[in-house]
């Protein structure tokens, strides 16, 4: 296999989100040349599902597209010290007012590897329960109209295969979900599973 030689990296742009480095590499061949690309916190999914396999799937504006999407609760990697399950946890909570009792690692992805080094890890959520009123987190931005929905998870499934759902997060989680359904949920890992 050929190696990429790094011969600089040079950051560009900080954030508390993602920073943009340039990286000199060495190409087959000898050629140095110069990449750019986001390094990104990471980031956490929920595909909760309750007992009627519905799904949770939150509408959500994001700036980049210029759209609202179908998307899964999801967000950042963000709270020092916090795993990731339960980063998890806090985000349904966040978005979907939903806590789970029951939690499963599904799948991890690169969600543009093209430009970003941004890995999501989605969890499935199972013995969902909402979040009483008193204690429901304060949304605010983009956050203040999410709006929750419950889809079949078969009609997610389409939903996700016709392109009305295009965030990719969501499409793997529903997708994935669908698949471990199938298999009777044995192809589940461990939620504290290392990363």
């Amino acid at each position: 296999m050929t190696t990429y030689e790094v011969r600089s990296h040079t950051e560009r742009l900080r954030n508390r989100v993602f920073s943009i480095v340039t990286d000199a590499i060495e190409m087959p061949g000898g050629d140095v040349v110069d990449r750019d690309y986001m390094v990104h916190v990471g980031a956490v999914g929920v595909v909760a599902l309750d007992a009627e396999s519905r799904v949770a799937l939150v509408r959500q504006y994001r700036p980049a597209v210029r759209q609202v999407l179908w998307e899964l609760p999801a967000g950042l990697i963000d709270v020092p010290g916090e795993s990731l399950v339960g980063a998890a946890a806090r985000e349904l909570a966040e978005e979907a007012d939903l806590v789970a009792t029951r939690w499963d690692l599904l799948a991890e992805a690169h969600t543009s590897p093209g430009c970003s080094n941004e890995k999501i890890r989605l969890f499935l959520a199972r013995e969902i329960a909402s979040v009483p009123e008193a204690q429901r987190h304060e949304r605010t931005h983009e956050e203040a109209d999410l709006e929750l929905h419950w889809i079949d998870l078969d009609e997610a499934v389409t939903m996700a295969l016709t392109g009305e759902i295009t965030n990719a997060a969501c499409a793997i989680g529903v997708l994935a979900a669908a698949q471990s359904k199938a298999r009777d949920w044995k192809n589940l890992r461990p939620a504290n599973e290392a990363v």
